[in-house]
């Protein structure tokens, strides 16, 4: 089954740890033995080969820097200190997801419009080819690359299809760890936005935010890479959805996609416990508690945000690279899922929101 996955940090990682994704898992592994890649964001799950073994057909790709005020440490070079700074990082991975598709166009393909989306999948149902060609659909994660939203056409004319508009708390709204409303500047943001026809992703958004968002903004909605938080008790965090907004997303057609790392799957798990703690039932319990609030298998998908920060030391029992996301299958069926349920889950409902929100051609 075609699986899309809504969110990886490609760009970042070729930007700050010069992991190069058109390379087996295993080479880069070997590569980065003993590196600050390792230390810091763990052994990679990513590479061309094993999106094909997997069938990984199409990749939300994002663009993201943190404040500086949330650096990492002196590795982590992408991060900004102003709204000039936020939009040179942004401009230069965008850069990244260019060449890569100039310089490996038999790899990759950059999906702006229908067309584009419909000549990938095609390849991979209708091609008998061994390998097929990986599409990139950009997603701003966190939008303070954007100067003004006079700016937006520039980034819709370089490929962005959608945008998020917080990762931590910024002039647009509450994000992670830091709470608030959408701003003035936040409407006008969305505003801007909905002129073009961007999907917003209410991922890593304040719930207050989150609402009026999904209150406000007319075009296509979605959360990218998100659980749900009534399965985490304890965990006090916003960064996951309650209960209301999924059912606000639901209402509204969206798609969430469920992120399968540890400490979004089990409260309280570290990266020094042990991997066996959590298991794929553990992502199915995700799924299908968003199916059982939904009625129906069509608003769930996968955001793995693999590699964004998430490498093999921090994934369920059951995953060793991007490709094992196949295993799902088998768990879905036990549980009472039709095959055309898991190829929703697995890919085409992400498919049905890109056909709904990206223009007819690019």
């Amino acid at each position: 089954m075609l699986i899309v996955d809504a969110h990886q940090d490609l760009a970042w990682n070729t930007l700050t740890f010069g992991r190069d994704y058109t390379l087996p898992v295993s080479e880069t592994r070997l590569r980065e033995q003993g590196s600050v890649a390792v230390e810091h964001n763990g052994d990679t799950l990513l590479g061309w080969p094993e999106y094909q073994r997997g069938q990984v057909g199409v990749i939300f790709s994002s663009l993201f820097a943190s404040p500086a005020r949330l650096r990492s440490g002196d590795w982590d070079s992408q991060t900004y200190r102003d709204f000039m700074e936020a939009n040179a990082r942004y401009r230069a991975q965008l850069d990244v997801y260019h060449r890569l598709v100039d310089q490996h166009s038999d790899k990759f393909r950059l999906v702006k419009g229908n067309d584009d989306l419909q000549e990938v999948v095609d390849h991979w149902k209708q091609n008998t080819a061994q390998e097929h060609p990986i599409g990139l659909v950009i997603l701003m994660e966190g939008a303070e690359g954007v100067q003004e939203p006079s700016e937006l056409g520039e980034w819709w004319d370089g490929g962005v299809r959608l945008i998020g508009p917080a990762w931590a708390g910024n002039r647009y709204c509450g994000g992670t760890r830091e709470p608030g409303p959408l701003t003035s500047e936040g409407y006008a943001l969305l505003d801007g936005m909905a002129d073009l026809g961007f999907i917003l992703d209410i991922s890593h958004m304040d719930e207050q935010a989150a609402l009026q968002a999904l209150d406000h903004y007319p075009s296509t909605i979605v959360a990218t890479h998100a659980n749900a938080i009534t399965l985490l008790k304890g965990l006090d965090t916003n960064r996951h959805l309650s209960d209301r907004v999924i059912r606000m997303l639901i209402e509204r057609g969206g798609v969430i996609g469920i992120v399968p790392v540890n400490p979004f799957l089990r409260p309280g798990w570290r990266r020094s416990d042990s991997r066996q703690e959590v298991t794929l039932h553990h992502v199915v319990a995700q799924i299908d508690y968003i199916c059982q609030l939904a009625g129906n298998a069509r608003h769930v998908g996968l955001g793995t945000d693999y590699d964004g920060g998430f490498g093999l030391q921090s994934v369920p029992t059951g995953i060793e690279t991007i490709a094992d996301l196949q295993n799902l299958s088998p768990i879905l069926a036990e549980k009472g899922y039709t095959e055309d349920d898991t190829a929703a889950i697995l890919g085409e409902n992400w498919l049905s929101i890109l056909r709904r929100g990206l223009p007819a051609s690019s």
